[in-house]
């Protein structure tokens, strides 16, 4: 990933709370019959390794997972993300050298790629990935909630991905690069917008 030194996040702790905060990612993985790709639900398990490792789980008629992967795999963690009008910049006013971007938070981890289909691993990785994203919930649902033989013919239509991180990228492009008036004026135009994404976004301008 290019990232400029202004853009650069290279605080751990950061970049993890970056990877939690994205409920979706995209998993990729270059193959003899091309690049592959399948949004997944990931989560970190930081006490293993040194880097970590990242758990997810595919469904079997999925042929991502039959594609012998070349090299390492990559996950894609995207943040928030806005679009930017050079009509937000107060340098615009002064000298109108300025052309649109995007803002945007992004992580990419990459390792080597394995694939399972044992079955008590495989209840591992959608139990911790359930309680994951119950969490916080009124009623929260388990695994546990569903009968035991139905749970088990769910997993047999699933498959287990396990990526130990080799290397972690952080970048947050979020007009560190601007003048304290033109992140103003980007702030401002964010919060005014009327898409949700945006209102996020402009918490992250400095």
């Amino acid at each position: 990933m290019y990232t400029p030194h202004a853009f650069l996040v290279d605080d751990l702790a950061d970049i993890r709370r970056m990877m939690a905060a994205c409920r979706l990612a995209n998993f990729v993985t270059a193959t003899s019959d091309g690049p592959m790709a399948t949004p997944l639900p990931m989560f970190l398990d930081e006490s293993e390794g040194e880097g970590g490792v990242l758990y997810a789980h595919l469904a079997r008629p999925n042929p991502h997972w039959k594609a012998k992967p070349i090299g390492p795999g990559l996950a894609i963690f995207m943040g928030p993300d806005a679009y930017v009008t050079p009509s937000w910049y107060a340098s615009k006013a002064e000298h109108g050298k300025v052309v649109p971007t995007w803002n945007y938070e992004s992580v990419h981890a990459s390792g080597p790629v394995e694939f399972f289909d044992d079955a008590e691993r495989l209840l591992d990785v959608v139990t911790r990935l359930t309680r994951l994203h119950e969490d916080g919930r009124t009623s929260p649902w388990a695994v546990s909630d569903a009968p035991e033989s139905y749970i088990a013919g769910q997993l047999r239509g699933i498959v287990g991905l396990r990526m130990p991180i080799e290397k972690l990228e952080g970048k947050r492009k979020m007009s560190q690069n601007r003048s304290e008036a033109d992140r103003a004026g980007v702030r401002e135009g964010l919060c005014a917008s009327r898409e949700a994404m945006d209102r996020v976004a402009a918490k992250l301008v400095p």
